[in-house]
């Protein structure tokens, strides 16, 4: 009976070994697959790493771009500005003078009709009411009406 004890443990034990070999060659399928994925990541996160470094790059030059369109935009900015007080300036000059020129105006009509005074002239009034002047000073410096004076 001892003799079948002894061979039932060394066929478990035989067993036993040949299931642990077959698990160590599955084991290492698993490994080499797993080293080969390790390479692919490697590669992916090398990848990974450049495309990081491109981005970073491009983020910086349009952050510069940004940063001159902006300092562009604020000189343009600020020279509009200034062209509008200028044009401003212009403009509050041109209708002091259109005042002036309707009050010319007014007191040469005044003798001839007196008129209601309109709020605000439109621009072919004024520069008919301005020609008819002119014309009337040339006549009174000596020249010919619709002419230049000699």
């Amino acid at each position: 009976m001892s003799f079948h004890y002894g061979f039932l443990v060394e066929s478990l034990v035989a067993v036993l070994l040949l299931m642990t070999i077959l698990y160590c060659v599955r084991l290492n399928k698993q490994l080499r697959l797993l080293k080969a994925d390790e390479q692919s990541l490697r590669a992916t996160i090398s990848e990974l790493i450049t495309a990081t470094q491109i981005a970073e790059r491009a983020i910086g030059g349009l952050k510069s771009t940004m940063r001159e369109g902006e300092q562009t935009l604020n000189e343009r900015l600020a020279r509009s500005e200034q062209i509008s007080g200028e044009i401003e300036r212009q403009l509050g000059a041109g209708e002091a003078l259109l005042a002036r020129l309707i009050r010319i105006t007014g007191a040469a009509r005044g003798a001839e009709e007196p008129e209601a005074k309109p709020d605000k002239p439109d621009a072919r009034s004024v520069a008919a009411a301005a020609q008819a002047f002119a014309e009337r000073m040339r006549v009174r410096a000596g020249g010919q009406p619709g002419g230049l004076a000699a």
